[in-house]
């Protein structure tokens, strides 16, 4: 396989494994194109442009039961195949990758009308509408986890992993040395000492666990913790003075791209249940306390969270029962049994898939190579 087109639509959930894919893809001598779908495509394809990766955005929106939104829908659709096709016939790919969503029917139309054999990935551990209607096309779906309805895919369903940045993948590094980056980057005054939690909210933030995960009151037993808070942009500014109001260190920032430093200096991650989130946390054996996202689509992150679970590695703790009380006491228990947990941790490594980016590519290179 030498040319490789790669279909990501909306959300950074689709985007950076694509992008992810496409990179290895790339160091190992491929020739990628990425075909971007959304209102996010314009930023993407400046992050795909920084790798030297070629990109192009295509018209596209989703379903909907409102007759006007869905008539935007069908109009994104047609006029999506037409500028898909076109790039699909120019680039003439061996195959075609898309990675969710209904943003995808366009490009996955486009190649299918020129026998290009059509491929899919999952980034959740139940299939999404999309993907299930789009496996009729498909040659195979790859899985990042067990999946609670691979029986309904139309296609093979191979489990692969959910391809994360090769940053993450090669950066762990010591707590100390991890530590001492931190400081250098942000003037920061961390100890690698001191026992230091992670706690972020996903891309954009979350304010039940900016505002409910504090210790509450002053209690003596958490007054050599550190925290790693990461806020989501907008949002550092109305949370500082809750920040400078804890009886321990707190470094908080908006957003962060050194994610390797963050979770090599943690002892403990709280964090959303988002597909990459959970992937992460399992490459680097970290023990979780998780807070799925209540409106995510088919509640997906509640189940993203029960796989890292299922290892012994996490526990789930809903929004609707987050307190600062309730946090202060759980981290009291933290505290007391810092190498219980940090023992637990270490069994997501066990469901772990760092070389996920390179089983897609297996996938879709086995497959092609099938004879006629």
């Amino acid at each position: 396989m030498k040319r490789l087109i790669i279909s990501c639509g909306g959300t950074g959930g689709h985007f950076m494994p694509g992008l992810s894919i496409a990179r290895t893809f790339q160091e190992n001598g491929g020739e990628v194109l990425l075909l971007l779908g959304g209102k996010n495509a314009p930023k993407q394809m400046e992050t795909a442009a920084k790798y030297g990766i070629v990109s192009m955005q295509f018209p596209a929106s989703y379903p909907s039961a409102n007759p006007i939104r869905m008539g935007k829908f069908l109009f994104h659709t047609a006029s999506g195949y037409i500028k898909c096709r076109d790039a699909v016939k120019k680039f003439q790919p061996d195959a075609l990758l898309a990675m969710g969503s209904f943003a995808s029917l366009a490009p996955v139309s486009a190649a299918k009308s020129l026998n290009v054999p059509v491929f899919l990935h999952d980034g959740n551990t139940k299939l999404g509408k999309a993907n299930l209607f789009l496996s009729r096309y498909a040659k195979a779906m790859a899985l990042s986890f067990p999946t609670l309805n691979a029986d309904q895919a139309k296609c093979p369903a191979v489990q692969t992993g959910f391809p994360l940045r090769p940053e993450l993948i090669a950066g762990e590094l010591s707590k100390a040395d991890a530590i001492a980056e931190l400081n250098r980057l942000y003037n920061a005054n961390l100890s690698p000492e001191r026992p230091t939690v992670l706690v972020f909210g996903g891309s954009l933030g979350a304010d039940t666990i900016n505002k409910k995960m504090v210790i509450e009151g002053d209690p003596e037993e958490t007054k050599d913790l550190q925290f790693l808070r990461l806020c989501g942009p907008g949002k550092l500014d109305s949370l500082k003075e809750l920040y400078d109001r804890q009886n321990c260190k707190v470094l908080a920032l908006e957003s962060a791209q050194e994610m390797h430093l963050f979770y090599s200096a943690a002892d403990l991650v709280i964090s959303r249940a988002g597909g990459s989130t959970v992937s992460e946390i399992a490459v680097y054996g970290k023990y979780a306390l998780l807070m799925p996202y209540p409106f995510a689509a088919e509640n997906h992150q509640e189940d993203n969270a029960r796989w890292l679970v299922s290892a012994g590695g996490a526990e789930i703790l809903h929004d609707s029962e987050a307190s600062e009380a309730g946090f202060t006491a759980w981290i009291l228990n933290w505290l007391k049994h810092q190498q219980e947990f940090r023992e637990k941790g270490k069994k997501s490594k066990t469901i772990a898939r760092p070389d996920a980016s390179r089983q897609v590519l297996d996938m879709i290179e086995n497959i092609t190579n099938l004879p006629k």
